[in-house]
Parts: structure tokens; C-alpha cells; sequence
């Protein structure tokens, strides 16, 4: 029996008119819809009259529950996979069940569809040619030694955070990045009250420390200047020091 597919579905990040035709046809015929919360993709397919179908999957039960599925998935069943908003995989569950699929020689198939980081940094004025996502930065561990890499990125960079962590987040890419780089913050992407507030770090982040924030947040900060990253890099090399450029890829 051949195997099932699984479906990677993203589902919108407000608007919930911001859905593809071939994302809906693909719910309507899934065996299984996987949800990260069942009660809020249940009102997306209570919208579109799609019923039934729903099986949770997410960050605190994925270990447990991936062998299940894919263990449907070799049965010959189509799995699609939603997430809360946005594309699955992208700081939400979806890599560890996608992994597993790929081991197994299971098809994934990955409907292209909203997700929060692409219209924040179109929205930005900030370059777009080029850029790094960076997601949700780590809470304690490792946050500071990753700031200190990036302070040498030449890239946009694409940040998720919390409406009640960014005043402090942008405290610290102020102390990190300087005061005068410029960003921009995009709160309810395709809601009522979206909502992007661009200029320096320090003008943004006066402006939600008057302005308490709400809703999703994504925060898109501009590259280190050529100019400086190249006086930078000289400043190493005269130290005889390394300036990480392998690391990062360049």
C-alpha cells in the first residue's frame, strides 16, 4: 500500500480571508488535520464548513504524538498540519513530524501561504534583497552570545517576540545595536489594528514605551552598514583576531 501524504498547510495570521483555494481543498479532503490548538483552528474550518477531522499536535505533545501519525501516514491516510497562524515549521510545531516523514520516505508536501516575517520586512523600508531569520531569541541561554554574533550580520534581521517582552527587547537591541539603527516593529499583521512603527531603535522603542503593545509582534532591525562591517573586519585582522565571518556563512 503506498504511503499517505502529509500536507503542510499554513493557515492566516489575522485576515482569515488571507487562505489559498488549494489550502481549504486540501483541509476538505484530509483525513486528519493536526492543530496546534484545536479551539483556534476550529473556528478557521467552522468558517469555511469544514468538520471533523481534528487531532492536537503540539510543542508539549509532538514527541508522542508524531509516531502515531506517521504511523496513519504509512496506513495510505493524508495528514495536514496548522498551526495557530502562519506556516507551520516556523517557530511553531511541524519540523520534528516533517523529519520524521523525510526519514520514512513518507511525501511532504508544503503549501506556500501567510506567514508573518515575509510582509513585516516588504513593510519595513529596510533591504529585503537580503535577510536572516532569527525567530524567537532564547530567553536566558545563549541569548547575549547571539546578540554578539549578530552585531556583525550585514543582513535585515527578522525577530518574533512577545507584546509583553518587547519594550525589554528593544532595550537590549538598543545597548546591542546602537541606539540610532533602524528598525521597525509590525504588531496584527492583516488584523483591525495592524500597525508598523519604523525609525531608529531608540524612537521605536519610545514609542511603545508610551504605547503599551498588543497582538503579534515581529521586529525587523537593519544589517550593520558595509562601511562599518568592513571597518570592523580590518579591526580584527590588525588584532589577529577572528571576526567570525566563517561562522556566518560568508
Amino acid at each position: 500500500m503506498p504511503s499517505g501524504i502529509l500536507y503542510i498547510v499554513p493557515t492566516p495570521v489575522g485576515n482569515l480571508e488571507d487562505i489559498t483555494l488549494r489550502a481549504l481543498s486540501v483541509l476538505k479532503e484530509a483525513d486528519i488535520i493536526l492543530a496546534e490548538d484545536t479551539r483556534t483552528s476550529g473556528v478557521l474550518l467552522q468558517h469555511y464548513g469544514i468538520k471533523g477531522k481534528l487531532m492536537a499536535h503540539h510543542k508539549f505533545n509532538e514527541h508522542q504524538t508524531a509516531g502515531l501519525v506517521k504511523e496513519k501516514l504509512l496506513q495510505g491516510l493524508k495528514v495536514a498540519l496548522v498551526s495557530d497562524a502562519g506556516t507551520p515549521g516556523i517557530s511553531d510545531p511541524g519540523f520534528l513530524l516533517a523529519r520524521e516523514c523525510a526519514r520514512e520516505g513518507i511525501e511532504v508536501q508544503t503549501l506556500p501561504g501567510p506567514t508573518a516575517c515575509i510582509p513585516a520586512i516588504v513593510s519595513s523600508g529596510l533591504p529585503c534583497d537580503r535577510f536572516c531569520f532569527e525567530g524567537f531569541l532564547p530567553l536566558k541561554k545563549g541569548r547575549k552570545t547571539l546578540l554578539e554574533t549578530l552585531t556583525k550580520e550585514t543582513r535585515t534581521m527578522i525577530f518574533y517576540e512577545s507584546p509583553r517582552r518587547l519594550v525589554g527587547t528593544l532595550e537590549q537591541f538598543e545597548q546591542v545595536f546602537g541606539p540610532g539603527r533602524e528598525c521597525s516593529v509590525a504588531r496584527e499583521i492583516s488584523k483591525l489594528h495592524e500597525e508598523h512603527c519604523r525609525g531608529s531603535i531608540s524612537e521605536v522603542l519610545e514609542h511603545f514605551r508610551a504605547a503599551e503593545p498588543k497582538g503579534e509582534i515581529v521586529i525587523v532591525v537593519a544589517g550593520l552598514p558595509q562601511e562599518q562591517h568592513r571597518e570592523h573586519r580590518n579591526k580584527y585582522r590588525m588584532e589577529g583576531k577572528d571576526d567570525g565571518e566563517e561562522a556566518l556563512g560568508r
